[in-house]
């Protein structure tokens, strides 16, 4: 590690309870797919905590706040949407989960729509991923969970009824 690496480094010491948050309960310090592994969190989280609807939406809210500040401070201290922050991929993946009655199968497709449009960025996703800050961060993950609900909504209507 360089010595201006170290300097920045001291300079944005972060928490750990924002560390907890920014890398999803620090799954995103695998070496391989750390998005995948921050949505596989998410996943646990809803199958385990989140019982309805409301409480969807409530750690949404929570979690995407808490996400534009978190994930600006690694950025500040890691440059551009660092990897290991996932919180981003938290809040897509319960946006794609959102109103989608929780069953095992429901829950894969929707997993699988919203690695696709996490990774393929539709528009507006791509013009979210370019911009600095934490906002942006947070919000091209928004954008591919909401692409990821309509499309799993529309799987599991035309296919799976």
């Amino acid at each position: 590690m360089s010595q201006r690496e170290k300097e920045l480094r001291n300079q944005y010491k972060i928490s750990l309870f924002s560390k907890l948050v920014a890398t999803g309960f620090f799954s995103g310090y695998l070496p391989i797919a750390p998005g995948t592994a921050g949505s596989l969190v998410a996943v646990l989280i809803y199958w385990v905590f989140l019982r309805s609807n409301f409480q969807i939406l409530i750690a949404l809210l929570i979690f995407f706040v808490l996400g534009i500040f978190t994930s600006s401070r690694f950025e500040q201290r890691d440059g551009h949407d660092p990897k290991i922050v996932v919180v981003d991929e938290i809040v897509g993946m319960w946006l794609s989960l959102l109103f989608i009655e929780k069953k095992i199968l429901n829950v894969f497709i929707a997993f699988l729509v919203f690695r696709a449009m996490d990774v393929i960025k539709p528009p507006p996703a791509r013009g979210f991923d370019r911009m600095k800050g934490g906002f942006g961060i947070m919000m091209d993950d928004v954008v591919a969970g909401i692409y990821a609900n309509i499309l799993t909504q529309v799987i599991l209507n035309l296919f799976l009824k």
